[in-house]
């Protein structure tokens, strides 16, 4: 099977279907245009730099430019998580809690299924790493946005019935364990909904693109299977540290809820 190339008068057929989403947001005075031409224009110009930049990284095979390609990956990453949260902590924990449970997720499931499963050679390989890398970054970092949102919303709006727990001898952990588990559950959902519609209800990404380019189904399925199990174990294990570390640093060594810690 021949791969089949997309012209740019391809993508401009497909962008109207963009005006319907404008259309709607007018028809119904959601005030969603801006927000949608700014999304679409950074879209544009985030996916098509990237292509040029992974052939250039491709091309070079150095283990210098898929690290620190990998860095920059991680840490706009963290950036995001940050962006997308109503209320944060103060100070380097805002950025710091996404970024650093990120750092050490990803590469563990990364360099996991690159040097373990997979093994290309030479192992830094940047057609594999960078894709996964980048799979596991885009699921990890909704998992523990949501589950930071979930955390703080729900101590902000419960925060009487924390405080009653510790004036009653609770410890921290014990005092904000529904909260917790909230949170938690929260950021775990999307990826176990993803899992239940995965095949039938829809085909993910990983495993249409292999297909549309020629592969064999069954050896796509393969990957695809892989991918989730990696995306699935990095959003649990990242929401858990993401969430316990902002719980910890939300209480103090007294017990005491530290909602001044926020911004």
């Amino acid at each position: 099977m021949n791969y089949i190339s997309l012209s740019y008068w391809d993508l401009a057929l497909a962008a109207v279907l963009i005006l319907a989403n404008g259309l709607i947001s007018l028809w119904f005075r959601l005030g969603l245009e801006k927000s949608l031409l700014v999304n679409t224009a950074r879209m544009l110009v985030q996916l098509s730099l990237i292509g040029f930049v992974l052939k250039f990284i491709f091309a070079q095979t150095s283990s210098l430019w898929t690290i620190g390609w990998a860095l920059l990956m991680i840490l706009v990453a963290g950036r995001e998580v940050m962006a997308r949260m109503t209320t944060k902590l103060k100070g380097w924990w805002g950025y710091g809690i996404g970024t650093t449970t990120m750092f050490f997720v990803s590469s563990f499931t990364t360099l996991l299924a690159v040097g373990v499963i997979i093994g290309p050679d030479p192992w830094y390989a940047p057609r594999y790493i960078l894709p996964i890398l980048g799979m596991v970054l885009g699921n990890t970092l909704s998992g523990i946005s949501l589950g930071l949102e979930t955390l703080i919303m729900t101590l902000k709006r419960e925060r009487s019935s924390v405080e009653a727990r510790i004036a009653l001898g609770h410890k921290r952990f014990e005092a904000i364990n529904e909260p917790l588990r909230r949170a938690l559950k929260t950021g775990m959902m999307p990826i176990i909904n993803a899992m239940a519609a995965s095949g039938i209800v829809s085909l993910p990404g990983m495993m249409t693109g292999q297909i549309m380019a020629g592969a064999d189904p069954v050896e796509a399925t393969k990957y695809q299977i892989l991918i989730m199990f990696l995306i699935a174990g990095a959003t649990a294990s990242g929401t858990l540290l993401a969430v316990v570390g902002s719980a910890y640093r939300l209480t103090d060594d007294r017990g005491r809820l530290r909602l001044d810690r926020l911004v």
